[in-house]
This record gives structure tokens, C-alpha cells and sequence, in this order.
């Protein structure tokens, strides 16, 4: 367990203490949220500035997501052998500056290269934020941080669609402006928040060596059934949740971006609601339960979607993928971070987001394809198809052999 950990009073519950270094650590996860909850109300709006047909306002979201898919990886790598600090300042400021940029673009192909520049500033800062959460805790304890980490963001998901609805009112370029909060948390963090500033044991590996070491790590099967299953989650998450509703709710429903907004706070609110209970949950059922009862109840929410007609009713089923996501990604993320080595803590989640990023930025393609074939409708099913095998995979690979650390 690295320094930060020794810092921390101990705490034999699942329970765990709530202090201002670790609220500061989860808002560089709300940071880099907000260049995507805030921007998935206003889609219809920049389609309708740019005259974009919907099969290609993913892009929008692809473009953001992208960067993370390689760079997680590479700012991993360097975290570990530099130090965290090193990485994770200068990514704040890219991010701030690229979200900036956006505002300012007169075109379509220009707001998608600004928004690649925002999604390099962002690449980093998701796999070091959970980093130093694996750092802090361990067990149950780190299910039940994952589970408040992800409360949080449910939080800040449930206003960033509100805001971001509600200056779209205006312009839909006033939500990018969002990211300016990445100047004050960069910071707060070079002033404030103490960390080491290297791994010992991965300080004079070369990048060929710590990803063959990696490597060695994550290969087997329960690994690559975590990863598959997140994976495919954030694939659903884009592709479904968080481009096509808005899309359905506009285009087919007559919803405003303000509704829009609405409709993803009431997932966000549900997410939260049922993530900082999951401490308690984690009690009573293991992670792999949880985590194949929140995709069930996804193909749920899916299959719901395109039987409404009235776009309140949407909230339904909003609450219940909400609930769905809470259910099954703190596990995933707390199963991941177990098996986790030390001393490669940083590359192994950052593996994670890269899998997580390549699932966001396929979903809106995915979403895109189904769409055209499909239509709207085609778009929720196909989804929910994927769903229901993932559960199958996720099973199978899951109990092929126990975790190492699945009593930790």
C-alpha cells in the first residue's frame, strides 16, 4: 500500500471516512464528466447548428473519447515511473484550454478537433483518479469508495445535464465552457494534495518492460471477462443511454434540451442514490452478483424505451438504467482494482479506461449503424441483445477460475 493509505485513519467497517483529500480526488473524475454529461443534452442543438444528420452527431462524443483508448496506457505508464503530479496537472490545463476551443469553433470539423484536443486532456485523469483510490483502500472498504466515487459522479451527472440544458438555451457553445473548472482544480491539487512521486519498484523500467510486466498481470480469463464486461457497459452507456435517448426524446417525442436534461438527472439521481449504498449491498451479495443483477435490469430498461410515447414516461425507464450502471460498475471497477499488482496500479487501471473509452467511442458508432438499419427502435434492442451476452461471457469467464482477490 503506497503513503497515501498510511495517512488514513483506520476503519475495520465498510464504512469508510469521507475527508477533504479524498473529495478532492473524486472531483478530477467530475471534471472530466462534464465534457460529456453536460454536452449529451445539447447534441440536437449542435445537429441543428451545423445541419448534421443524427447517424453523425455521435461523432461529437467519439471524438472526446477517443484519445483515451491510447493515452490511458501511455499517461499510466508515465504516472507510475514519474509520479502521479507530473501527469495529472498539465492534463487539467489541456483539458481546460481544448473545452475553451470548443466554444469558440465555427464549424463541425473544427469543434471535433477541439473536442479530440479536450479528450487528450482528459485521457489521464480517470485511471489516476481511481488509482488513488486503490491506493487508499482495500476489500469491501474499496467497493464501498468505488460505490461513493460513483455517487458523486451521479451527482454531478444530474447537474451537468441541467446546466448544460439550460445554456443551451442560449448557445449551445456556453456548456463547453464547463471545463474552465479544470484551471482551479489543477491548482488546488499542485498545492494542496500530497502524493509520492514515484512507484519504487517501477521507477527504472523501460515503457517495453512495465507493458510486458503488465501484460503478464492481466492475463487471464477473470481479467479479461472484467474488461469485456466494462467494456461492452460503456458501449450500451454511449450508444443507448446517452446518445439515443436524447435523440428520441427530440426527434420523436418533441422533447426541448431542457427535458432532455431533466430525463438524464433522473438517471444520474438514481445512480447516485443506489451507489452510496453499496457499501451496505456489498454485505449481502457478492460483486459478481451485483454486477449481473445490474445488467439484467439494464435489458430492462432497454426494452422499455420504444414501447413510450410520451416523453415523461421516459423517466421510467431513465431510473432504471440509472440503477442498472450503479449496480454493476463500482464492482467492476473494485473487482479490477483488487487484482491490481502494486507498483502497477496506475497501468492497470488506466487499461481500464482504455477499454472503458473504447467502449464509448464504439457506442455511438454502434448506436449509428443500428440506427440506419434498424431504426430508432433497432437501436434499444440491439443494445439490450448485447447486454444479455455480456451476462453470458461475464459468467462464464468469471467462473473459470476463483479471483485472487475476491476476499481480500
Amino acid at each position: 500500500m503506497s503513503s497515501l493509505s498510511k495517512n488514513l485513519p483506520s476503519n475495520p467497517s465498510n464504512n469508510i471516512k469521507i475527508n477533504c483529500k479524498f473529495l478532492l480526488i473524486i472531483c478530477i473524475s467530475l471534471i472530466a464528466t462534464s465534457g460529456v454529461f453536460s454536452i449529451n443534452p445539447i447534441l440536437p442543438n449542435i445537429a441543428t447548428a451545423f445541419n448534421i444528420p443524427p447517424q453523425n452527431i455521435g461523432l461529437i462524443m467519439t471524438s472526446f473519447l477517443l484519445p483515451p483508448t491510447v493515452g490511458s496506457l501511455i499517461f499510466g505508464a508515465l504516472a507510475d515511473r514519474f509520479g502521479i503530479k507530473k501527469i495529472l496537472i498539465p492534463s487539467l490545463i489541456i483539458f481546460g484550454m481544448g473545452g475553451i476551443l470548443c466554444a469558440l469553433a465555427n464549424n463541425f470539423r473544427s469543434l471535433l478537433e477541439w473536442r479530440l484536443l479536450t479528450g487528450i486532456g482528459a485521457a489521464s485523469l480517470e485511471s489516476l483518479e481511481l488509482t488513488l483510490i486503490s491506493d487508499l483502500y482495500n476489500g469491501k472498504m474499496l467497493t464501498s469508495a468505488m460505490g461513493v466515487n460513483g455517487a458523486m459522479i451521479g451527482v454531478a451527472a444530474t447537474i451537468y445535464p441541467l446546466i448544460g440544458g439550460a445554456l443551451a438555451s442560449f448557445s449551445w457553445r456556453y456548456p463547453f465552457l464547463l471545463s474552465v473548472l479544470a484551471f482551479p482544480l489543477a491548482l488546488l491539487i499542485a498545492t494542496k494534495l500530497k502524493l509520492p512521486t514515484q512507484q519504487k519498484n517501477t521507477q527504472h523500467l523501460n515503457l517495453k518492460s512495465y507493458l510486458k510486466n503488465t501484460w503478464e498481470n492481466i492475463n487471464n480469463p477473470q481479467v479479461f471477462g472484467l474488461l469485456f464486461t466494462v467494456f461492452c457497459m460503456y458501449i450500451i452507456e454511449l450508444g443507448a443511454c446517452y446518445i439515443y435517448i436524447p435523440v428520441y426524446a427530440s426527434n420523436f417525442l418533441g422533447a426541448s434540451g431542457t427535458d432532455i436534461g431533466i430525463l438524464l438527472s433522473c438517471e444520474s439521481i438514481a445512480f447516485a442514490l443506489v451507489a452510496s449504498q453499496l457499501g451496505l449491498l456489498a454485505r449481502w451479495f457478492s460483486e459478481k452478483s451485483l454486477i449481473v443483477s445490474g445488467f439484467v435490469i439494464c435489458v430492462l430498461s432497454l426494452l422499455i424505451i420504444p414501447t413510450i410515447h410520451n416523453v415523461w414516461l421516459l423517466i421510467i425507464p431513465c431510473i432504471i438504467f440509472g440503477v442498472s450502471q450503479a449496480l454493476a460498475l463500482p464492482p467492476l471497477q473494485s473487482m479490477l482494482a483488487a487484482i491490481a499488482p502494486e507498483g502497477y496500479r496506475a497501468g492497470f487501471m488506466a487499461l481500464n479506461v482504455t477499454v472503458q473509452s473504447l467502449g464509448r467511442a464504439l457506442g455511438p458508432l454502434f448506436g449509428g449503424v443500428t440506427f440506419a438499419a434498424w431504426g430508432i427502435q433497432g437501436v434499444f434492442y440491439a443494445n439490450a441483445a448485447l447486454a444479455l451476452i455480456t451476462v453470458v461471457v461475464f459468467s462464464f469467464l468469471l467462473t473459470k477460475r476463483s479471483l485472487k482477490s475476491s476476499n481480500a
